[in-house]
């Protein structure tokens, strides 16, 4: 079982999030898109979304600097262990309420304004369960291990852990040494990844290159001076 979850899980995560981004590109380019629902709705829109992306963004960051970079990397910049660790605990803990409120937020918007929730597909309704449950994973693990608790540090287990899996010599031992709820995190992880291609969340992995040379888009107002009309071709009023 410790081998299925911290070996195998991992590789069919990675292999079906880059071949499904593939896919979704080669297949679907033209539904790669957040299918936005601004135009129904935008008060609770603009306090939602910003709120959600500025912590989920911070979130990110965290996670790669806890993750990709190692513990023996960071002591030898002279950033102490306790310095990181309550820097990370509270910058973590900041931006995981804000995630959580920001993603609290859109989903009531998604149930209660009736032509988002029209517009709001079964393939959405999975993606946000996935989504708010790891977020809320990762949250209670940061809060429960490390301000209730007594503390932890993931930086000797599961961060190991990870960067194994690229290294292509993955210890799941690291990870069945782990406390619980930082498991339970790591697997909705892997859901989610292994879901994001099918989902609206690829388009996190775009950016609008091409808006920076595309030719400019001239509009021209209707009440402009036209030239006078052949007789019989007028145009109606």
């Amino acid at each position: 079982m410790s081998t299925l979850l911290w070996v195998v899980a991992p590789y069919v995560a990675l292999t079906v999030f880059v071949l499904g981004h593939i896919w979704r590109y080669r297949y679907d380019k033209f539904g790669w898109t957040t299918r936005s629902s601004q135009m129904y709705e935008s008060r609770l829109l603009r306090i939602g979304s910003p709120l959600f992306h500025f912590g989920i963004l911070v979130v990110a960051l965290g996670h790669v600097g806890g993750l990709v970079i190692p513990k023996s990397w960071t002591e030898a910049m002279g950033v102490s262990e306790e310095l990181y660790h309550l820097s990370a605990v509270v910058l973590g803990t900041i931006a995981g309420i804000a995630t959580v409120g920001g993603l609290a937020i859109l989903i009531y918007r998604r149930r209660t304004v009736g032509p988002v929730f029209s517009a709001t597909t079964r393939n959405d309704k999975l993606m946000y369960a996935v989504l708010a449950l790891t977020i809320a994973l990762g949250l209670a693990a940061t809060v429960l291990a490390n301000i209730v608790g007594g503390g932890y540090d993931y930086r000797n287990t599961v961060s190991p852990w990870f960067r194994s899996i690229f290294y292509f010599q993955p210890d799941p031992a690291l990870m069945a040494g782990a406390p619980l709820l930082f498991q339970l995190h790591a697997l909705s992880a892997l859901v989610l990844f292994t879901i994001w291609p099918f989902t609206r969340l690829v388009h996190m992995l775009t950016a609008p290159v091409g808006y920076l040379t595309r030719p400019y888009i001239v509009y021209r107002s209707r009440d402009e001076a036209r030239p006078a009309a052949r007789r019989g071709w007028e145009p109606s009023r």
